[in-house]
């Protein structure tokens, strides 16, 4: 069976692991996280990163720097997962769900202005497969409305919008480093913050509203309880499981992009007969090949394309139910205007196998596969 994913292993991750038990510091925020961070600052060229247990706390810990409360709105995308709601209901806001683009999945920038009311607080663009949103556009609405702009960058580490750093274009982003990420800690992410002056509030939160952070670097004699908070520090051990990849970032990046190139050249013709609906990435936009996906006709038709593979040992999966026409989607949030494209094109959508250790022959036997489907 070729799996759908795994997770990435570099071969160094136990080397790290046991650095960390040996030098009897396996909670928060030791030096395998402090490098993981200060990798993460020097990539994007955000003012401070901060690990977290997971992308779902990292948006938490954007919603509470951003004074989100009840009553406030965030405009956001249905196609998402469904942390980038779930960090804001719990806030006790609303979510507005604007329709996505065809082409890319992403947020239709042109939708979100309608959906502004005097309850907005915030909008938040989810990079879909790595692949930037229109940023300028949904910045300058941002501008004008006074809106906090919170990148949903779970799935956009490595990836560029007109040459800057997703994560690092709007007032805080968010990775992920789940199992099914381009770098994995496990569970894991990490909160990306560009003003400065935000800072201490976010380490004042992670550290269950306490300055521990500001103790232990000695700018306190006794550190206190400062404000509410949570606990968001990821483990020393987790911390020490993501530096082994992240000191192999463009290795990995380019082995999953030459996967990526080879799904498209091989399903290319397959495309410009009709058949299928290959990923768009605009001329502006870097991606990091974190998924490759095909469209098919309709939810019929993919249905039968996911069962044909499973039959040959291809596990090929589909992705997100919108958020909108899920039971928690009735519940707390609204959808702006009409679903021209949501849930037609999420009913369409089949994502192939794709991860770090993915090889070029199994690449090439899963498009066969495909092939053979449509033909």
């Amino acid at each position: 069976m070729i799996a759908f994913n795994v997770p990435p292993f570099t071969g160094k991750e136990m080397e790290y692991i046991k650095e960390a038990v040996d030098a009897h510091k396996i909670c928060g925020d030791g030096g395998f996280t402090k490098k993981c961070n200060e990798w993460i600052e020097k990539k994007t060229g955000c003012t401070k990163a901060l690990l977290t247990t997971s992308c779902t706390h990292a948006t938490e810990l954007a919603a509470l720097l951003a004074g989100i409360g009840p009553g406030d709105e965030v405009i956001m995308p249905s196609y998402t997962f469904v942390s980038t709601a779930d960090a804001f209901v719990l806030r006790g806001a609303t979510p507005v769900f604007v329709d996505i683009r065809p082409d890319t999945m992403n947020i239709d920038e042109k939708k979100i202005e309608e959906a502004v009311t005097e309850k907005t607080k915030a909008i938040v663009p989810v990079h879909y497969a790595g692949v930037s949103c229109e940023m300028d556009t949904i910045m300058d609405i941002a501008k004008r409305h006074g809106l906090f702009v919170i990148e949903d960058a779970a799935q956009g580490i490595m990836s560029t919008y007109k040459g800057k750093a997703l994560g690092n274009i709007g007032d805080f982003g968010c990775f992920s480093f789940h199992e099914t990420k381009n770098f994995s800690m496990g569970e894991g992410g990490a909160i990306l913050i560009k003003d400065a002056k935000y800072v201490e509030d976010a380490e004042i939160f992670r550290e269950k509203g306490t300055n521990r952070s500001q103790f232990y670097r000695g700018q306190v004699d006794k550190y206190r309880w400062m404000n509410y908070g949570s606990s968001y520090l990821p483990s020393e051990l987790n911390a020490a499981y993501l530096w082994a990849q992240l000191e192999m970032a463009d290795e990995i990046t380019k082995k999953r992009m030459d996967c990526w190139n080879l799904y498209k050249e091989m399903l290319t013709p397959l495309a410009e007969s009709g058949r299928i609906e290959l990923p768009f990435v605009p001329a502006d936009c870097t991606h990091n090949a974190h998924m490759f996906y095909i469209k098919a006709k309709d939810l019929a038709e993919r249905t039968e394309l996911i069962e044909h593979l499973k039959k040959n040992d291809i596990l090929a999966v589909f992705h997100y139910v919108p958020l909108h026409s899920a039971p928690a989607g009735l519940k707390y949030g609204r959808f702006s205007g009409e679903d021209v494209y949501t849930t037609k094109e999420s009913d369409r959508l089949v994502r192939l196998p794709m991860y770090y250790g993915l090889t070029a022959n199994e690449v090439e036997f899963i498009c066969e596969k495909v092939k053979e489907f449509f033909k």
